[in-house]
């Protein structure tokens, strides 16, 4: 079975490798040092120290063989090879919700490095999927749990 491919831009990127090198050179340092001053205490089947730090240390593990498989997978999006005209991956765009006659931005990216709460989209979310591709001017509706929402395409940033 093929892994999924990972798309990231190159701050996206930048950002994985920084935390796969912080939890292989910090975390993993700390997180031992806390089983063995743990051990230290004595009886470990009632230490509940022991028992967090070796939590941590799986959540760790897990997350190292997470960020070095999608890194492995990384497909790097060169956003000035993008075409200025059509969204695409990397972009930032501006929409007006004809609805409620407000502007929204969004960056759209891969999964990734998609988060909300900076406006980050990915290019598999709703939004994110129906922009791909489309024009400033162009109007575009999205199927959301709430019902249709449509969007004017007021401006793409590639910057």
């Amino acid at each position: 079975m093929a892994s999924k491919e990972v798309i990231l831009t190159r701050d996206g990127l930048l950002k994985l490798e920084q935390e796969l090198e912080h939890l292989k050179t910090v975390k993993r340092k700390e997180v031992a040092e806390r089983i063995k001053t743990a051990i230290d205490f004595g009886d470990i089947s009632e230490n509940s120290e022991y028992d967090d730090a070796k939590n941590e240390q799986a959540f760790i593990e897990g997350r190292i063989i997470t960020l070095e498989k999608m890194l492995k997978n990384a497909k790097v999006i060169d956003k000035n090879q993008n075409d200025t005209k059509t969204v695409s991956i990397g972009d930032t765009v501006i929409l007006k919700d004809l609805e409620f006659d407000e502007d929204l931005e969004y960056t759209i990216v891969g999964y990734a490095e998609s988060n909300p709460t900076q406006n980050k989209i990915s290019n598999e979310s709703p939004v994110g999927e129906a922009v791909l591709g489309k024009q400033v001017g162009e109007t575009i509706e999205v199927e959301v749990p709430a019902g249709n929402i449509k969007y004017k395409i007021i401006d793409i940033k590639n910057d």
